[in-house]
């Protein structure tokens, strides 16, 4: 089965300086792949004239006129830019032209647009956003939403840990993955109603439902999905990389602070770099939509060649392994039951 996913080759920080070349990695390291880039054909064009040309019979340039601005208003982006490379790129799934579509672009525009187009799957109120955090056990604690809904109410919270227990399972291959609820401690009497009446609904599912974690248990790895509501998960997110930021520039002003922290650096330079590729951020990239009738996938607007490549790879592994239909299975069946 090949897969073939859809470019908005123009998003994001860097556009096509990250895009294209990222593509074509991917695309030597993916026979099974063919890549639709969509933007400005000229620019492309030029782009893709530094890569072999072997690459190009799976290339297909799609031409967009306009692109949605990292500050685009919603409303500028869903109904003035209707030629934009991210909702051409959307189209193409909507088509059926493409298996998923990866954008670096405006978060809240991709996930406007994408509801737009696309529409939430059967039985799915809203949809969310879901990613993996860097965790001390060195693999991801997925952890959602982050941001697509400030306020929730708790079936929304146990709709977003039945999409999160599919997209675990088939994208990162955990099978029955344990799932907390954030709150402010592990009991159950601690919390706000929505965090009580959630909990208490998860304890009546099928999902392998730890209980409550805390904030220190995303980054411990205690459960393999953290669920939240979007105004929490984005205070999360911000702190959290707020911290990584300020540690690591901490680190350095210290170890160049004289000659002999200089030395001491070079000498702990082989654990530091080990320590540094087990929390890069740029391994985990690719936050997924969830709740849509396509796969689309949310690369970090700051995203670089390295990281984008990532972004792409949860977008392949998700649509070859039809991420997007299963969980319409899984909530088909669970309205079936009730």
């Amino acid at each position: 089965m090949s897969v073939t996913l859809a470019i908005d080759a123009m998003g994001g920080d860097h556009g096509i300086v990250v895009t294209v070349p990222a593509c074509c990695d991917f695309l030597e390291k993916h026979a099974d792949v063919k890549i639709v880039l969509v933007g400005n054909s000229e620019a492309l064009e030029q782009a893709l004239s530094q890569f072999p040309k072997a690459l190009m019979e799976r290339i297909q340039i799609i031409s967009a006129s306009e692109v949605v601005l990292m500050d685009d208003p919603i409303e500028v982006a869903l109904r003035r830019k209707k030629d934009s490379s991210m909702r051409v790129a959307i189209e193409q799934v909507k088509e059926g032209l493409a298996d998923a579509i990866i954008s670096s672009g405006n978060t809240g525009a991709l996930m406007a647009i994408s509801r737009y187009i696309l529409k939430t799957l059967d039985g799915v109120d809203r949809p969310a956003i879901a990613t993996a955090i860097p965790n001390e056990k060195g693999r991801g604690t997925t952890m959602l939403d982050l941001g697509a809904n400030a306020d929730c109410e708790p079936m929304h919270l146990v709709q977003f840990a039945q999409m999160a227990n599919v997209m675990v399972q088939v994208v990162d291959g955990t099978q029955n993955p344990s799932i907390g609820l954030l709150n402010i401690g592990e009991e159950v009497i601690k919390g706000n109603e929505v965090v009580k009446q959630t909990s208490e609904l998860l304890r009546q599912t099928n999902l392998n439902f730890y209980g409550n974690v805390e904030g220190n248990d995303i980054f411990k790895g205690t459960t393999d999905i953290v669920v939240c509501d979007g105004f929490v998960g984005n205070v999360v997110l911000k702190a959290s990389e707020g911290l990584a930021k300020m540690m690591s520039g901490l680190i350095k002003q210290e170890f160049n602070h004289s000659w002999l922290t200089k030395l001491m650096a070079i000498c702990a330079m082989v654990p530091l770099l080990r320590v540094r590729k087990r929390v890069d951020h740029r391994r985990y990239n690719g936050a997924v939509l969830l709740g849509l009738r396509g796969c689309v996938i949310k690369s970090h607007g700051s995203a670089d060649r390295f990281a984008f490549g990532f972004a792409l790879e949860r977008a392949y592994e998700a649509a070859k392994n039809r991420m997007v239909e299963r969980i319409a299975q899984a909530f088909a069946a669970e309205t079936k039951q009730s």
